[in-house]
């Protein structure tokens, strides 16, 4: 794996090997990475919507 480094941060830019070692893994693991992501950023907007409604709801302003 080569680095670079861009503002004192080092970039990692994956090889050809480390691409084709990716792609390599089963499909049923890259689906499964794919919808736990997807679960926690659906996760997540829930908590931030809720958040909004209860603070929303606590100034007095209502949903009806």
């Amino acid at each position: 794996m080569t680095t670079a480094t861009i503002e004192g941060v080092n970039m990692a830019k994956p090889d050809l090997k480390d691409i084709e070692a990716a792609e390599r893994k089963p499909l049923w693991q890259r689906l499964g990475w794919l919808a736990l992501i997807w679960a926690g950023s659906v996760l997540a907007l829930f908590i931030v919507a809720s958040l909004m409604r209860m603070f929303m709801n606590a100034a007095g302003l209502t949903t009806h």
